[in-house]
């Protein structure tokens, strides 16, 4: 069963890899096409200016660029794609070995609702937690001496954000035969929130938007970037919740016959 699982997994997460670099298409290359001209007219206008004062160099010998080791096409094309799908992929497969584990765990949720629980979670925990602090940047923002800084942060706030939401579940457990459901949710939302805001407004902020930078084109960078988690996620919860149901719901069998199959 685990293995039925994992196939569906791993083709919900292609179909969602698909999808996503769709969206990534059509509404994040124009801002990053934009981003990439400002950067290079930034760097020309650099180049020109030391040139100018410093060596007397001409203009064209300023601009002449070090050839791509990678074409913008293929990056932005097959690059794109490849990356997109077996990133997705991979979460796919992820996914479904945690909806094995959840599945019977979640009270009466049948495979469809359990699989939009778990996109949901994975959503929250992974895209919009750390979206709230360390929102993507495109080209020509972002200081490269502060990069490494800025990738150990960001996986940092996926980790506490992770660990908020354990945290928050087994409080939801403990409480709900004492409190109730309804009570018992209100607890584990309100430490999830409390603690992820703690760790977001304890740890530092970057500064890193050239003050020459459009303000609205950084603003569309980022939520198209958001929209591509969106679709992402959505395709698990909708996709794999409907494959699974079609495996599971027929005889619905128990935790102990999934966890043996």
């Amino acid at each position: 069963m685990i293995r039925d699982l994992l196939i569906r997994g791993l083709i919900t997460g292609v179909v969602a890899g698909l999808l996503s670099f769709g969206f990534a298409k059509t509404f994040g290359e124009p801002p990053v096409e934009l981003a990439i001209a400002f950067e290079e007219q930034q760097a020309h206008a650099g180049h020109s200016h030391h040139d100018d004062h410093a060596h007397g160099t001409t203009t064209a010998e300023a601009a002449e660029a070090e050839p791509e080791l990678v074409s913008r096409d293929v990056q932005a094309g097959l690059g794109l794609i490849t990356g997109v799908v077996v990133y997705s992929a991979a979460l796919g497969g992820i996914f479904a070995l945690v909806f094995a584990f959840a599945y019977g765990r979640l009270g009466a949720l049948r495979a469809r609702a359990t699989a939009a629980t778990l996109a949901l979670f994975g959503f929250v925990t992974i895209t919009l937690v750390p979206f709230l602090k360390y929102p993507p940047n495109p080209p020509a923002v972002g200081n490269p001496e502060t990069l490494d800084l800025r990738t150990i942060l960001f996986f940092g706030v996926i980790a506490l954000s992770i660990a908020a939401a354990a945290l928050s579940v087994s409080l939801f457990r403990r409480w709900q035969a004492r409190r109730g459901s309804w009570n018992a949710a209100q607890i584990a939302i309100a430490t999830f929130v409390g603690l992820n805001a703690a760790a977001l407004f304890m740890l530092p902020s970057f500064n890193d938007v050239p003050a020459a930078f459009s303000a609205s084109l950084l603003w569309d960078f980022r939520i198209a970037t958001f929209g591509v988690q969106a679709v992402l996620w959505a395709t698990f919860g909708l996709l794999f919740g409907a494959l699974a149901e079609r495996l599971l719901e027929a005889k619905r069998p128990s935790r102990m016959t999934l966890q043996r199959g």
